[in-house]
């Protein structure tokens, strides 16, 4: 399911228009985006919880030559699936 497919079937459910699910949606999105950001978590229970992590700088190498390189930190985005989806999608 792609967003405009996700966009139809949020309008189909809700008896609204595409356009009004389509700001839902963007709404949502830049919420969650901005509360990723400032490091909060966002809890949707029963749907599940998208938090932020820190990821330590590492080394690797390059599969190509086999060479050692240097892997910089940076954070990352986790998303834990809460108890309902995991049990529907089981």
């Amino acid at each position: 399911m792609n967003k405009s497919d996700l966009i139809t079937k949020i309008a189909s459910d809700a008896k609204i228009t595409k356009v009004q699910a389509q700001g839902a949606l963007n709404s949502f999105t830049s919420a969650t985006q901005g509360a990723l950001k400032k490091g909060d978590k966002v809890i949707l229970v029963g749907f599940g919880t998208f938090s932020v992590s820190q990821r330590s700088a590492r080394k690797g190498r390059n599969p190509q030559t086999g060479k050692e390189i240097k892997i910089a930190a940076k954070k990352v985005v986790k998303f834990k699936a809460g108890a309902e989806l995991a049990k529907k999608v089981k």
